[in-house]
């Protein structure tokens, strides 16, 4: 087995750059990014295997927002978030909120 190599691959959609490990190992090489433990792969190429890193990465990222977005909403239809929300009516009723445009100068800051 050869030397890893690091580098950095950027997700365009979700706009996250993540860290893919490279490794050639006999004929082909493996891949992998820690970041997204299931993204593994192995290929013939160097190039190949970026290509498959890509692709896969982007349908673990995928995966997870759809698992996060079935999540949130089995919570609200199970009444899991209305305590929040109750939480936020009660803060806005007595003023303690900000204006977006307040907020994002605090932010900054």
């Amino acid at each position: 087995m050869e030397e890893i190599k690091t580098l950095e691959i950027e997700d365009p959609i979700y706009e996250e750059t993540y860290t893919a490990h490279i490794q050639k190992n006999g004929a082909a090489w493996i891949g992998w990014i820690p970041e997204v433990p299931e993204v593994k792969c192995e290929e013939y190429t160097q190039e190949a295997l970026l290509k498959t890193l890509v692709k896969d990465l982007h349908e673990a990222l995928e995966a997870e927002e759809e698992a996060w977005d079935k999540q949130i909403e089995e919570d609200s239809k199970a009444g899991r978030l209305d305590r929040f929300a109750e939480k936020a009516e009660e803060n806005f009723k007595a003023g303690k909120y900000y204006e977006i445009e307040d907020l994002q100068k605090l932010l900054e800051k």
